[in-house]
């Protein structure tokens, strides 16, 4: 790969893929993998699903791409079917092209709206690659810092009148942006009391809630999304990843109000894919296949083996810290035991053994997320091997 960039920060696995289907990719030599990774969490149907295939095969036939002067209903099928999703079927929606631009049109709509100085995220999301909501600086910004509510024995009711939640600026908070969980890969799941706190004081003040669902939405919690793990009510939604299943389309939905608002006030957006007809289709397709395959409730429950075998193999090596998830949305923390990074020899050796899971060195774990659709008999192989390579000399 000489003439393409090395910029990602992540090691390359020296496998040349060529082709993929389901849960499995196969190198140019024939060999298997097993992706727990989904690609980049974007393959919650699988690769190359077929209902997906035949769809943009059929739009390639008719028109791929428009510009915003002109309209397709294909846009209004996907916004419609984005909608029944939610809890705002009469809402509106952009289709774009990436999760990173979904989330931070959602908070440019946000600070449009309140004219407030600050927005409110928990200080280990991500949110997105670049603008407001990747800097996410202090003049823009009010970053909770979780850590200590883990632990309260408070943490349920989550009093208003704590000391840290008094030191929040409310008042000039105009949007909550919350992440559910997924904490730039690492897994961090904050107590339903704090959230719910948080949003409601937001709410009170006169701001919007903004779910970033990159990651979280469409099943990869075991419910549609992973705000109804903290009963929310959101005002805008950012979709990306899982929606495409693959190809780059992403999408803000929101409350029929906020669209209103917006266009009452002529609120101006375009880009060059923006409602695109190839990937209105293929958004609508993936609600219509995660409905008519049962996936979400599929990956609910193989979410479960996966997490119940995980902690059974935590239970007898003393090198694993924490296991950590919801629905097929795993991690596992690895003590560092005087090593700098513990978990790229695991990566490498699961690899070797047809298993491709996720890396972090700089959080010392290793990540799960595979297809929806991932079969039993994968999970058990991954935590065979999973067993396997702990056991082993370092």
């Amino acid at each position: 790969m000489d003439h393409v960039l090395d910029c990602s920060g992540y090691e390359i696995a020296k496998t040349d893929i060529v082709r993929a289907e389901g849960a499995y990719l196969f190198d140019a030599g024939g060999r298997r993998y097993v992706d727990f990774e989904s690609g980049v969490w974007c393959t919650a149907l699988g690769h190359n699903h077929p209902a997906v295939r035949d769809a943009i095969r059929a739009q390639l036939e008719r028109v791929s791409h428009l510009g915003y002067r002109v309209e397709s209903s294909l846009a209004e099928d996907a916004a419609v079917a984005v909608l029944d999703t939610l809890p705002f079927p009469d809402g509106k929606c952009v289709f774009l092209a990436s999760g990173s631009e979904a989330v931070e049109l959602a908070v440019q709509i946000t600070r449009r709206l309140t004219g407030k100085p600050l927005l409110l995220s928990l200080a280990d999301s991500y949110l997105a690659a670049y603008g407001s909501a990747a800097r996410r600086d202090l003049s823009e910004w009010h970053l909770f810092d979780w850590r200590e509510c883990a632990g309260c024995p408070r943490a349920a009711g989550c009093s208003a009148e704590c000391i840290r939640l008094r030191a929040v600026p409310f008042d000039r908070i105009g949007g909550f942006a919350f992440e559910p969980g997924n904490a730039g890969g690492t897994v961090r799941l904050p107590p339903r009391g704090l959230v719910r706190r948080l949003a409601g004081s937001v709410a009170e003040h006169g701001g919007l809630i903004v779910v970033d669902e990159v990651t979280t939405g469409l099943g990869r919690t075991g419910l549609w999304y992973g705000y109804q793990h903290y009963d929310l009510a959101p005002d805008l939604v950012a979709l990306g990843k899982g929606l495409g299943n693959g190809y780059p389309v992403s999408c803000v939905a929101m409350t029929r109000a906020i669209g209103a608002r917006l266009e009452k006030d002529r609120f101006h957006y375009a880009q060059s894919h923006q409602d695109d007809p190839l990937g209105c289709v293929i958004a609508r397709t993936v609600i219509e296949t995660l409905r008519c395959e049962g996936l979400i409730e599929r990956g609910a429950r193989t979410g479960d083996v996966l997490r119940d075998g995980l902690q059974t193999i935590a239970r007898t090596h003393d090198t694993v810290r924490e296991v950590r998830g919801r629905g097929l949305m795993a991690v596992v923390e690895i003590e560092e035991t005087g090593r700098t990074d513990p978990v790229t020899p695991l990566f490498r050796k699961l690899l070797d053994r047809g298993f491709l899971v996720g890396c972090k060195p700089a959080a010392s774990l290793l990540r799960f997320y595979p297809p929806l659709g991932i079969s039993n008999d994968d999970v058990g192989g991954l935590l065979t091997a999973f067993d396997e390579v702990l056991g082993e000399e370092p």
